[in-house]
């Protein structure tokens, strides 16, 4: 089994940063890719950054030049450094892990506000 467990999120006025963490315990296989995705009220969850193990990244361009992701030598952690917060950005950012199609898993989510 593999478990998923995010950090960092929280209360930031708007111009602020925040650093997100994800940690991946349990057996990781494959040519995986981890990430971040986010759902705020009344929208679908979406797309908000993803790299590969081969560190090839994908940013949605609401985040473009705002936010980087980046993963550790041992590629079972996952960061997301924000910048230039918006209250647009608010809502719950999750973890994400697929070790290949078909086959996905997710943290249990993060709360970031952005208050203006």
């Amino acid at each position: 089994q593999v478990q998923l467990e995010e950090s960092g999120g929280g209360l930031v006025q708007a111009g602020g940063s925040l650093r997100l963490s994800c940690a991946a315990s349990g057996n990781i296989f494959g040519a995986n890719v981890m990430g971040w995705y986010r759902q705020a009220p009344g929208k679908q969850r979406e797309l908000v950054a993803t790299m590969t193990s081969g560190g090839s990244a994908n940013y949605a361009d609401s985040v473009k030049g705002r936010f980087t992701i980046s993963r550790d030598n041992a590629e079972n952690t996952v960061h997301l450094q924000m910048d230039s917060l918006t209250p647009e950005d608010t809502a719950v950012y999750y973890c994400h892990l697929t070790p290949y199609r078909g086959l996905n898993y997710w943290g249990q989510g993060t709360q970031v506000t952005v208050s203006s």
